[in-house]
């Protein structure tokens, strides 16, 4: 998956869980880089990419 379809997934994914909630997008949006953010801290390759893959599904939430 690249970066982009990747950040569209975390999103999305956040989305459905917060939808309920009322939330704005933008907490969204701020749940899915938390969530690149802590595995880019756990320094561990996740689906055999690397730390790059996940700096760039970050801009590309952050562009969301």
């Amino acid at each position: 998956m690249i970066p982009n379809e990747k950040a569209d997934s975390i999103f999305q994914q956040m989305y459905k869980i917060l939808w309920h909630t009322n939330s704005d997008p933008i907490h969204c949006k701020q749940c899915a880089i938390v969530a690149v953010d802590e595995i880019l801290k756990a320094g561990k390759d996740v689906d055999e990419f690397s730390d790059s893959y996940w700096l760039q599904v970050k801009q590309e939430i952050e562009k969301l």
